[in-house]
């Protein structure tokens, strides 16, 4: 007989039963909280946070030393995922250890001139039969190759009385009729653009006869209790029992609950959704459509990663849709550079033109493409996380209770800032953090090195982890606690911007242009949409582009998914563009080396920031 515990979790008011000896962050995951994870469950990160208020607990290792303060421990404080449960137990899980609704960025979605979606629906006429064959399907007002049917379709036809509507779809070769109704319907087809995110996921429930967007919706990606980054979740798909079906059902859970809300809202039946666009990261892409990722765990893995769309029925994945309708997901390049990547530059148009663009997305991963019509060369980065606020102490996602925005009085040398919800700080989030490092070095309380200076204000002091900055004392802030920046932070962010202008600086130098070749620069995501894009540039995180146009372009994946839904020529060059698009492996490049080393120091080489270096 199994020896259960149960569990209290506040200020949430869930129960959960679980196995004694349980580890605590798998009984969070059972109870469906979403809980701070960012390493997976490895005791790496510090994050997942919880007070104990009741029962025993045994301690999995001491790693939990490296991350709580003595007052802390002394306090009940305990990491999840280095705990056991040996009894009833009753928890609270602190406001920092909480993942919030974020702020979430649903725009921009393109227009399409020309309506060629991969699903139509069309009147049906059954011709008389020639001998024993079967008898003729006529579809009125279709010209393309013969489609081919299954049997169970064509017995269901024979059944029927004249209306007839046939859904037809082009995902495939030759075309494919997957569903008959009575009845004109021609007028009631409808498909989801979806945004397969690493943190969060947004769809895009669309008419497809008129282009129409019917409702939008997003959430967090379930799988984010079993880590927050790329990284974690393959390690979590190689090491637990059953861990690729546990995050396929996790991500699938996500978008169905998410379309069953739009569907009720929108008054139609889930059935009536006959084609799916998916843009997603590499990892992400392989996740929803449950293919394996181990090996995009080793660094070799470029090559192996196929450049073909992945297409599967919608019942394979267990999508609440029509189970007939296909699911496109855009193709990806590399092991970090994948279909929303490929979104991204057909949302841009930088494919459809002959000047040179630079499109950067700073996500999870950071993705550098430059090209034109002609060509396209692309790198990815370890930087994204540094500007979302993870990784550094008091980081966390563009949700409420962070630090979007700051100003550094010069005088007083404290800081200002703006924050998400307008209610007490808990962190500060990317924007936050650029405004407030761009400040600091303004002010000179930061070095060209990223060093924080000492003796400036007493606002500087000592920490555990070398000098730190208050940017909010603790009696104005929720968690009770000073929010700061400290060295580490700085070093961690420092190390991410010197990365991606490294990137940059790689491509650029490979194709020998310079910052006024430059026309146009495409930033995409809540970087390019909430950053201070001076700041960002102050710092060195991308070079001065002095001639270039600056086009944020809110959520190129969903507007990529949502071209791609609704016109099979953007589905082309979708697919085209993975086949043409040359990626340097920065791993592998002994350029790079020497360009980061370039890109250590604000704002960076010369050439690249004329204003900034007179």
């Amino acid at each position: 007989m199994v020896d259960l515990v149960k569990i209290i979790f506040n200020p949430m008011d869930k129960v959960v039963e679980v196995e004694r000896g349980t580890i605590l962050l798998d009984a969070i995951r059972e109870a469906g909280i979403n809980i701070r994870s960012i390493c997976g469950g490895d005791g790496d990160c510090g994050t997942c946070k919880v007070i104990l208020n009741k029962g025993e607990v045994s301690d999995v290792s001491t790693k939990y030393t490296d991350w709580l303060s003595p007052q802390e421990i002394s306090e009940g404080y305990h990491l999840a995922c280095q705990i056991r449960m040996l009894s009833d137990g009753e928890f609270t899980i602190p406001v920092e250890s909480r993942i919030a609704n974020p702020k979430i960025l649903l725009s921009t979605e393109m227009t399409i001139d020309t309506l060629d979606p991969e699903s139509k629906k069309y009147l049906v006429t059954l011709l008389p039969a020639q001998s024993s064959e079967h008898r003729t399907i006529r579809l009125h007002d279709y010209s393309g190759p013969s489609p081919k049917f299954s049997d169970d379709i064509y017995n269901k036809l024979l059944l029927m009385k004249e209306p007839i509507t046939a859904t037809l779809s082009r995902g495939n070769t030759p075309p494919e009729i997957i569903d008959v109704e009575s009845g004109d319907r021609t007028r009631s087809n409808y498909g989801l653009a979806i945004d397969v995110g690493t943190t969060t996921i947004a769809v895009l429930l669309i008419d497809l006869t008129n282009g129409k967007i019917l409702g939008k919706a997003s959430a967090l990606n379930k799988q984010i209790t079993y880590g927050e980054t790329l990284i974690t979740r393959i390690a979590f798909s190689r090491k637990a029992e059953n861990g690729l079906r546990k995050l396929q059902q996790a991500v699938v859970q996500t978008i169905n609950d998410l379309v069953n809300r739009l569907t009720s809202s929108a008054g139609i039946k889930n059935e009536e959704i006959t084609s799916v666009s998916a843009g997603g990261n590499t990892v992400m892409n392989h996740l929803l459509a449950g293919v394996d990722v181990d090996y995009l765990w080793f660094v070799d893995a470029n090559d192996k990663v196929p450049r073909s769309p992945v297409i599967k029925k919608a019942k394979e994945l267990g999508l609440h849709t029509n189970p007939e309708a296909h699911v496109y997901c855009l193709p990806n390049v590399s092991r970090f550079l994948g279909g929303d990547a490929i979104g991204d530059v057909v949302a841009s148009g930088m494919y459809d033109s002959d000047e040179i663009s630079l499109f950067v997305d700073m996500g999870t991963n950071g993705e550098i493409i430059f090209g034109n019509k002609d060509w396209l060369v692309s790198c990815s980065v370890a930087s994204g996380p540094a500007f979302e606020g993870a990784g550094v102490r008091f980081g966390m996602r563009a949700m409420r209770g962070a630090i979007e925005h700051v100003k550094i009085n010069p005088e007083s040398l404290e800081a200002e800032y703006t924050v998400i919800g307008n209610e007490p700080p808990r962190g500060i989030c990317g924007s936050g953090l650029i405004d407030a490092v761009a400040e600091m070095f303004h002010v000179g309380v930061l070095d060209f090195r990223g060093k924080i200076v000492a003796g400036r204000t007493r606002l500087v002091r000592e920490g555990r982890d070398g000098l730190e900055y208050v940017i909010a004392p603790a009696e104005k802030t929720a968690i009770g606690r000073d929010i700061v920046i400290t060295q580490r932070d700085m070093d961690y962010f420092m190390d991410s911007k010197g990365a991606a202008l490294g990137g940059i600086m790689v491509l650029m130098k490979k194709f020998n242009f310079s910052i006024y070749d430059v026309k146009n620069l495409y930033l995409a995501g809540a970087f390019g949409a909430y950053t201070d894009l001076r700041n960002a540039t102050k710092l060195g995180i991308f070079p001065e582009f002095p001639n270039a146009k600056i086009h944020p372009t809110g959520n190129g994946s969903l507007s990529g998914a949502y071209a791609t839904l609704l016109s099979m020529k953007k589905r082309d060059h979708a697919n085209a563009i993975s086949q043409i698009m040359l990626y340097v492996d920065l791993l592998a490049d002994v350029m790079f080396a020497e360009t980061y080393s370039e890109s250590i120091y604000i704002p960076g080489p010369k050439e690249l920031f004329p204003s900034y270096n007179p």
